[in-house]
C-alpha cells in the first residue's frame, strides 16, 4: 500500500545516532583536553601572577583558545545526539536541566576563552603599560573564576544529570553512571583547590563516548528478509 513507511527503514538512522554521539564526544574531549594542557603549560595557575606569559607564551595560549570553539561545536553535537539516543525514554524535567547545564557550561567556557583572548590583544596594544594594571588583574581573575569555579560546577551538574538519565534508561552501563556521580562531586567541590580539576569533565566524556562507540559496534546490524 502506498503512503506507508517501513519501520525497518528507520533502523539504520537510529543505529548511526550512538556512533555520531561517540565521535562528537571523542572530538570534544580531545580538543578541550589539548586546550587545557596547552593553557596549563603556558599560564601559571595562580590568578594573581604578574602576567609574564603575555610576553613569552602568547602563541601557545592563542593556539589553545582557537581550539575552544571547535570543542564547543563538538559538545553541542554530542548533547543533541545523546538526547536522540534517549528517545522516548527521556524525562522532560531531567532533560531540561541536562540541556541547560550543558549550554551554561559552554557559555562560561566561551566567555572565559574570550576574556583570555582579550588579554592577549590588550597586552599587544600596550606591551609596557597593561601588565599590573587594575584592568589586567580584573580580567585575569575573571577568566580564572569563570573557568575553574562556575564552568566546572556546571560540568558537574551535567555529569549528575547524565548519570541519572543513564540509571533510569540504561543507555549507559551502571558502573559508568556511578563513576559519573563520583567525578561530579569532585568537580563540584574541588574548584580552585585542584589544579587539574578541569580535566575531569573531558576525561569522563571521552570514557562514555568510547563506551557508546564500542557498544554500538558490538550490536548486530539490521537483518533483511526476502519478499
Amino acid at each position: 500500500m502506498t503512503g506507508e513507511t517501513d519501520p525497518a527503514a528507520s533502523v539504520p538512522a537510529r543505529l548511526r545516532a550512538p556512533r555520531a554521539a561517540a565521535v562528537a564526544g571523542i572530538l570534544f574531549a580531545l580538543l578541550l583536553a589539548t586546550s587545557l594542557v596547552l593553557l596549563r603549560r603556558a599560564v601559571p595557575a595562580d590568578p594573581l601572577e604578574a602576567g609574564a606569559w603575555l610576553q613569552t607564551r602568547t602563541d601557545l595560549v592563542a593556539l589553545a583558545l582557537n581550539l575552544v570553539p571547535f570543542a564547543g561545536i563538538a559538545f553541542l553535537w554530542f548533547m543533541g545526539v545523546l538526547r536522540d539516543r534517549l528517545g522516548d525514554r527521556e524525562d522532560r524535567f531531567l532533560a531540561t536541566v541536562f540541556l541547560g547545564s550543558g549550554i551554561l557550561f559552554l557559555a562560561m567556557l566561551f566567555v572565559s576563552a574570550a576574556v583570555a583572548g582579550g588579554l592577549i590583544i590588550a597586552a599587544a596594544a600596550e606591551p609596557t603599560g597593561f601588565l599590573g594594571t587594575a584592568a589586567f588583574v580584573f580580567a585575569r581573575a575573571m577568566t580564572y573564576e569563570i573557568m575553574n569555579v562556575y564552568a566546572i560546577k556546571m560540568a558537574g551538574v551535567f555529569m549528575i544529570l547524565t548519570s541519572t538519565l543513564a540509571l533510569r534508561t540504561g543507555f549507559l552501563a551502571r558502573w559508568i553512571a556511578l563513576l559519573g556521580y563520583a567525578l561530579a562531586l569532585l568537580s563540584l567541590f574541588s574548584g580552585r583547590y585542584i589544579a587539574w580539576s578541569p580535566m575531569v569533565f573531558p576525561s569522563w566524556v571521552l570514557l562514555i563516548s568510547l563506551y557508546i562507540l564500542i557498544d554500538n559496534l558490538r550490536r548486530p546490524g539490521p537483518t533483511t528478509t526476502g519478499p
